[in-house]
């Protein structure tokens, strides 16, 4: 696995087993670097989860990739992403 990788692995398990919202928020800045969408789509609700103090950035970025999304697809990432709240 590449550092890159590895650290992403570090900060998911912080966000997701000690609820570290810095973690959390680290992970939706690299989702938006690496132009991901679904991920970063659950990361962002993670975040906001956690209250990550998100900017207008964030939410300009998960608005332009949720208003291609079906509400299907929507609904399927909403509950991905509360099933990593519930881990």
């Amino acid at each position: 696995m590449s550092s890159s990788r590895d650290a992403a692995a570090l900060l998911s398990e912080r966000a997701c087993k000690d609820r570290d919202s810095g973690a959390a928020l680290a992970l939706l800045e690299r989702s938006i670097e690496l132009r991901h969408r679904r991920i970063a789509l659950i990361r962002y609700l993670h975040a906001q989860y956690l209250d990550a103090p998100l900017e207008a950035r964030h939410h300009d970025y998960v608005k332009t990739i949720a208003a291609r999304l079906s509400v299907e697809a929507l609904m399927r990432i909403a509950a991905a992403a509360r099933a990593r709240f519930e881990v």
